[in-house]
Parts: C-alpha cells; structure tokens; sequence
C-alpha cells in the first residue's frame, strides 16, 4: 500500500503562522479584507436610504401647503367648471373620430370620390359645429374666472419670493434694505366671493346649456356610412350622461369652502393616487404617481412576457437538451447581451426597432393583431421588446443555475424507470427547479423596472394613464415611466423644490418596489428550497 503523499511546500503553512504586520496574522487580514468589503457595502446602501427619504420625506408638507394654494386662490373652484368644459371637449373629439371613420369607409369601402364624400357628410358637419358652439358661454365665464383665480395665485407666490428675499437680507445683516421689501397681503376671502358670487349666473348658463345640449341632440342625423351609427347612438348616451352630471358640477360649486384645511393624508393621496403629473404649469402643477406608475408596469409586463419565455426555455435548452459546442457558443452569447451599453439598446430601437414595428403594423395581413396599425414609433411594445433583451441573460443565467441544483438522482431515477428525456425535463427537473425560475423571473422583474435609459429613449414619454379600455391594443400606446420621469427632469429642477423632493419620492417609490419585489423572491427561494440543497 502507498504511503500517504506529504504536503510539497508546507514551509507556506508555517510562515503564514508566524508573519504578522500590526499584530495581525495572515488569517486576520484576509478576515479583515473581506468582512471590512462586506461593512463598506452595507454602509453605503445605508447612506443610499437616508439620502433618499432626507429628501424626499418634506415634499407632503410642500404638497400641503401647494394644495392649500390651490385651493384658497379659487383655482380648485374654476376647476369645477373647467372640467365640464374639458368633458365636452371630449366629446367634440369623439363627432371628429366618427367623422374621420365615416369619410374613410366612404372612400375605401364604397369607392366614393373624396369630394362626394364630404358632401355627404355635409349635415353631419353642421351638427358637429353646431354641438360645439353649445360651450361657448361657459367656456367664456371659465376663462374670466381663471383671470382671477390666477391673479390671485400669482399674487400669493409673488409675496412668497419677497418674504424669502426679506430673510435672506436679515440673515446678511442689511436691515435697511430688508425693510424696503414691502409685501401686500392677499385677500383670499375677496378674490373667493367674486369666484362665488357667479355662482347664479353660472345656474343660468348651466339650464341654457343643457337645454341647448338637448336640442341639438335631437336633431342628429343618421350616419351616411351605416357602420358608424353605433357609435353615434354610443355618442347620443354619453351626451346623455354629460348632462346627467350637471347637477354634481353645481353641488360642489355650491359647497366649495376655500378655508377648509388640506389635511396631510390628502397631501399624500394626492401623490399616490393622483391621475397627472403636471409641472411648469401656469395653472397648478400636480404631482401624481399613477400615470407613471402605470406606465412602469405595462412596459415591465411587456418585457417578461417576451423575455420569460427567452430566458427559461433558452436555460433549458442549455443546460439539458444542446450538445458541449452548442453550450460552449450559445451561453456566453446570451450573457454577452447583458454587457451591452443599454443606451446603445436605446438608439437600437429609435432607428431600426421602432421603425421596423410601425412598417409591419402597416401590412393588412397584420391587421387583426390589436393596436395595428399605429404611428407612433416610440411607444410601449419598442421599449418593453428592448427591455426584455436586457432582462433575458439574467433570467436565462439563474434559472440554469436553478436546473443546475436539482440532484442528479432525480434525473437519473426518472430516465432508469423508463421516461423519456422531454418527460423527465417537464415532470422531475422543472417542478424541482421551479423555486429557483421563479425567484429568477422575479429578479428580471426587477431588472427592467429599474432600467433607465432604454424607457427614456424609446416608451414615447406621454404622462397619462394608458387607455386600459383598448385591450391589448394598450401595448402601442407611448408612456412614461418612474425611471424616465427622474432621469428626464433631475437635471433641470431648483435643488429643493417641490419638484425636486417628488422626484426623490418616485425614487423612493422605486426602491421599496425593488426592496419587495427581492423580497418575495427569496421568500419563494427559501418556501420551496429542497431538503438538503
């Protein structure tokens, strides 16, 4: 028998007992390196978490008092009525849709010559210009009162700069100058009682409208394309609910109180829920999350939707069906993907995927996919197409690492009782991996709802909530998402705004979005961990 092989060089373990520099072993300074790594990272997340809420955690009390604002200058109370006349706005676009559908099935379906065409659709013009005349006093009265609910405003922010340019005088020790600031005060409870004392006008002009409304309806004429009369009928019950509103326009105008408090929940659910993200505006600026929201998440589902299927069935492939040259080419193409600038992803799909999507939507052999045709090439489908690109090597590398971990046995034991190689994939190795593709989905979740410049350059940037009444056909609308909102508007708002603190509550928004979505992937890693692994 063979006697045991000795160590070649255990000189190394002797000196490495015996070198010491600053009363530290070798032991103790590897220990030291990486555990000191190791304190350097959590410190810095740490920082990364203060920083964030320091100046974020203020913009509800601005918030507060913007809302406050708003609504003691009288502009909540012209708001009312803008708002009836923003709805039947509406409705003036939906004549102009059916208008434009009609003139096309005209021309394209019965072969009429543009010039008959508009001819016949000459009584439905006139019934168009005649529904959109109905406005016109309201749409007056709204635009007096918007003068002075403005001057209000305005006056109000005007005080505010000079009583901050008064401070800062005092704070330099020019009290002679800081005394020359002179700021007149605004009456609030004024300017309110010319707001409210329009109020009996404004039911006047409300019955005359409804009336007009009413007798204008009744005359609409049949659709000269008969595959539009539904949606005229459809336009003949939403005028119908337009005035069924009235009554609710003129309760709330009646009830308005410019001195109740804005509470600092409703500053909060102003945020949270709140359907614009309006800024630079004239009028007032609103700070709500949902559109962007909205955004983010259509954009993400859009990219695991294509880069699930990629990312797991590519892993799968891989690691149990492709030949050793296969895997040697394949893998490291996929996870060289990962390595590519996203920016340079970003002008990918301006100049060649964007462009090459609206050209296809464009073939009739394609019409029946929703939302084709469309004209906008940025939008929705480009940015989540590209988005699953960079989320596919990350799902694609942990769940073969996921397909790795299942034991061997398993496999074994399957092909020895005679299952073939596709059933043992789809009933032993997948349901044992299926922790792990889980917990790798929903890491590429959180890969693409963090990605930045891919969303930027190519989601079309459009801050409104996605049209959900369209079906799938959403998928062609332009968005904006959390990420592009921050990186677009950073860089040009003042360093403590209100503006810039609801930029860092979107980013705090973000990041417990990441935190929970990592969450619940190591819950799932751990619910469905097998015994021994």
């Amino acid at each position: 028998m063979p006697e045991p092989r000795k160590p070649s060089n255990v000189s190394f373990l002797r000196n490495r007992a015996r070198f010491r520099l600053l009363g530290l072993t070798v032991d103790d300074m590897i220990r030291l390196f990486f555990g000191g790594n190791a304190v350097v990272s959590v410190v810095v997340l740490g920082l990364i978490t203060i920083f964030l809420f320091k100046e974020g955690h203020s913009f509800f009390g601005d918030n507060r008092r913007n809302l406050e604002t708003y609504r003691r200058a009288g502009l909540e109370y012209v708001d009312y009525m803008r708002q009836q006349e923003r709805d039947h706005t509406a409705l003036i676009r939906w004549l102009s849709d059916v208008r434009v559908r009609q003139l096309r099935e005209l021309t394209e379906v019965q072969g009429m010559d543009l010039a008959a065409a508009n001819a016949a659709l000459a009584p439905f013009d006139d019934f168009a210009g005649s529904f959109s005349d109905t406005v016109e006093d309201l749409r007056g009265l709204v635009s007096d009162l918007t003068d002075v609910a403005s001057a209000t405003k305005t006056q109000f922010l005007v005080n505010e700069d000079k009583r901050v340019q008064k401070q800062q005088l005092l704070a330099e020790g020019l009290t002679e100058q800081a005394e020359q600031v002179q700021i007149d005060p605004v009456d609030f409870v004024a300017a309110a009682e010319v707001l409210t004392g329009t109020l009996p006008y404004y039911r006047e002009l409300a019955a005359a409208f409804e009336e007009a409304l009413r007798a204008v309806v009744a005359e609409i004429p049949a659709a000269v394309a008969p595959g539009q009369q539904p949606r005229l009928d459809r336009f003949t019950q939403l005028v119908a609910d337009y005035i069924a509103g009235f009554p609710a326009v003129e309760q709330r105008l009646s009830t308005w109180d410019p001195n109740i408090p804005v509470g600092f929940g409703e500053a909060i659910t102003a945020f949270v829920f709140g359907r614009q993200w309006l800024t630079a505006s004239f009028w007032q600026d609103w700070y709500g999350i949902v559109p962007l929201f909205t955004g983010s998440l259509l954009v993400a589902f859009i990219a695991l939707v294509i880069a699930v299927p990629m990312g797991v069935c590519s892993a799968i492939y891989i690691n149990q069906i492709a030949r050793p040259a296969e895997q040697r080419i394949v893998k490291p193409c996929i996870e060289f993907i990962s390595a590519i600038p996203s920016v340079v992803l970003g002008f990918f799909g301006i100049a060649v995927l964007g462009q090459t999507l609206r050209a296809l939507s464009q073939f009739e052999s394609l019409a029946w996919i929703p939302g084709f045709p469309f004209s906008e090439r940025l939008n929705a489908l480009t940015a989540g197409c590209l988005l699953a690109l960079i989320a596919t090597p990350t799902i694609f590398t942990l769940a073969e690492d996921a397909i790795n971990n299942v034991p061997r046995a398993f496999k074994e034991a399957s092909l020895a009782l005679g299952a073939t190689r596709l059933q043992t994939i789809v009933r032993i190795v997948m349901p044992a991996s299926l922790s792990g593709v889980i917990s790798a989905v929903l890491l590429g979740l959180g890969r693409v709802i963090g990605e930045t410049m891919v969303v930027l350059l190519c989601a079309g940037n459009r801050i409104q909530i996605p049209d959900f009444t369209k079906g799938l056909a959403i998928v062609t609308e332009p968005v904006h998402t959390m990420t592009g909102i921050v990186a677009q508007e950073m860089g040009e708002v003042v360093r403590g705004s209100i503006h810039y603190r609801a930029l860092f509550c979107v980013g705090i928004v973000l990041f417990f979005l990441s935190l929970l979505i990592n969450y619940v992937a190591q819950k799932v890693v751990r619910r469905y961990k097998l015994p021994g692994s």
